[in-house]
C-alpha cells in the first residue's frame, strides 16, 4: 500500500520508512507541512501519517485541509503533545487514530495496520483470502492452500492490492502509483513483468490473476465471488 509520512525529525522518518517499507509498503516522505499538502491535493494515498509540529504548515492545519476537500484517506497523527485538549482537536478534525510520541514501533506498525484493513474493505482480521491464497499481513506471509510461497517485497504488495478486493480491476497507472514512490523509477512494463512473476509463484491456486486487455488486472477466484 502507498503511504505518505509528514515527519521533520529525520530520525524517526528514516526509521519509519524502513519499518514500512520493509514490510512492502511503499512510503513518500515530505518534511515540510505545505509540500505536503500542496502533494495530497493530487496524490492519492492508503495512509497519512502525519506530524503535528511541522515547518510551511502545521499538521492541524493540513488535516483540515485535507477533511475539507472531502478526502477520506485514513490519518494517524502523530504527536509529542500530551494535553488531552490537543488530542480530541485531531480527532474531531477528522483524524483517524493518533500516537504519541516516543512510541514503540510495534504499535505504529499495529494501528496502521487497522487504519489500513478499514481502507480496503473494513475486514477484521489481518488475514486477507482470495480462493485458497491466503496473506497475513501481520507476519507478511503467503499461502496458497498449505503450500508457503516466497514473494518479494513488490510482488508481496502487488497480491495485497488484488487479494484486498478481488473481483475489482486495477488499471496499470493505479497499480504504478501503489507500488512505486516518487523517487523510484518504473520502466514502461514494470506491472507487466511483477504480474508475470506473481502468477507464477501462484500456479496451481484456486485464484487467478486475470488481465483485461486495455483496462487492467483483477484477481478472481475459480469458486466464484
Amino acid at each position: 500500500m502507498r503511504i505518505l509520512l509528514v515527519e521533520d525529525t529525520h530520525d524517526v522518518g528514516e526509521a519509519i520508512c524502513r519499518r514500512f517499507q520493509q514490510t512492502g509498503h511503499t512510503v513518500d516522505w515530505e518534511t515540510d507541512g505545505s509540500a505536503a499538502s500542496d502533494i495530497l491535493a493530487y496524490t492519492e494515498y492508503d495512509l497519512v501519517i502525519l506530524d503535528v509540529m511541522l515547518p510551511g504548515l502545521d499538521g492541524f492545519s493540513i488535516l483540515r485541509k485535507l477533511r475539507q476537500s472531502k478526502s477520506g484517506v485514513p490519518v494517524l497523527v502523530l504527536t509529542a503533545r500530551s494535553e488531552i485538549d490537543d488530542r480530541v482537536g485531531a480527532l474531531d478534525l477528522g483524524a483517524d487514530d493518533y500516537l504519541m510520541k516516543p512510541f514503540d514501533f510495534r504499535e505504529l506498525e499495529a494501528r496502521a495496520r487497522v487504519l489500513l484493513r478499514r481502507r480496503s474493505g473494513g475486514e477484521a482480521t489481518n488475514v486477507i483470502a482470495c480462493g485458497d491464497i491466503s496473506l497475513d499481513r501481520t507476519n507478511r506471509s503467503v499461502m496458497v492452500g498449505k503450500r508457503e510461497v516466497q514473494l518479494k517485497r513488490r510482488e508481496m504488495t502487488l497480491l495485497e492490492i488484488l487479494a484486498s478486493r478481488p473481483g475489482k480491476v486495477f488499471s496499470k497507472e493505479e497499480l504504478l502509483d501503489q507500488l512505486f514512490g516518487f523517487d523510484e523509477a518504473a520502466g514502461a512494463n514494470a506491472i507487466e513483468l511483477y504480474i508475470g512473476r506473481l502468477r507464477k509463484k501462484l500456479e496451481g491456486a484456486k485464484a487467478r490473476i486475470v488481465t483485461l486487455r486495455g483496462v487492467g488486472y483483477q484477481l478472481v477466484s475459480d469458486d466464484g465471488p
